[in-house]
């Protein structure tokens, strides 16, 4: 299919910490990325960290966007909760004005939004619960989401800028949909750097089963997305970067 049409970015979820409790250094990972999702207190995340970490993205010249996700902490919102259209604009409205507060504050906009684990499953499946949530994104501000699912068409018809997403570091089913699992596990760093490779030189990835599906990415803006609950994730997102660097170099050396 050929290499991506657009300069390759990458985003990576931040300020998923609570209280006492940290998963990684999020000001280690800041250098090395374009966007940060910022959890905003239903899967992770309190008013201090969220603070903090618009901050520390202000200082580091990232773009931030909001990373709303379901109302569980415990399961770090990756398993699946019945909720009504209406609550799930309410949830996200609820979010996004959270994090908002504390860019206005700083004098930052808000760049984008990306619902997190179990509600973006949830949205690439189902073109209603994709509306409901995407009824609560201010109308200036873009969407990551997958792409060729019911994410970007409720983007589309709403009228919100789509930017599409690879994964560094989430594995594919052959349809190209995503295996969300709910704890994260340790990659190989080559093997890392061959996907996210793959991805944007192909629009392509190998699948769970050894096929290849086709990612339906070309003409889109593209963030690739890094995790940052993985265990050694300061070294994957370098290595992506490295990848990143090394196409947008090669494909766009005069941006």
């Amino acid at each position: 299919m050929g290499p991506i049409k657009h300069k390759a970015l990458i985003n990576v979820d931040l300020g998923e910490g609570f209280g006492n409790w940290t998963i990684t250094s999020d000001e280690d990972l800041l250098p090395f990325i374009d966007h940060a999702n910022i959890a905003c207190g239903f899967h992770a995340s309190d008013p201090l960290i969220m603070m903090e970490t618009v901050r520390s993205c202000k200082q580091h010249g990232v773009k931030i966007g909001a990373h709303p996700g379901l109302p569980d902490l415990q399961g770090f919102g990756r398993r699946e909760m019945k909720l009504s259209l209406e609550e799930l604009t309410a949830i996200t409205v609820y979010q996004i004005g959270a994090l908002k507060g504390f860019l206005d504050r700083e004098e930052v906009p808000l760049h984008h939004v990306k619902p997190h684990g179990m509600l973006y499953g949830m949205c690439c499946r189902d073109y209603e619960t994709s509306m409901a949530v995407f009824k609560g994104i201010p109308k200036d501000v873009k969407v990551f989401g997958l792409p060729g699912t019911c994410m970007e068409q409720a983007a589309k018809d709403l009228g919100l800028e789509f930017v599409a997403e690879l994964y560094a570091d989430v594995k594919y089913n052959a349809d190209a949909s995503l295996l969300i699992e709910r704890k994260k596990k340790a990659w190989d760093l080559a093997e890392v750097r061959r996907r996210v490779t793959q991805q944007i030189e192909t629009c392509t990835a190998t699948a769970i089963d050894g096929s290849t599906c086709e990612l339906p990415v070309k003409d889109h803006p593209i963030s690739i997305c890094c995790h940052s609950d993985v265990p050694g994730c300061l070294e994957l997102v370098k290595e992506t970067r490295a990848a990143v660097d090394t196409f947008n170099k090669a494909y766009f050396p005069n941006k």
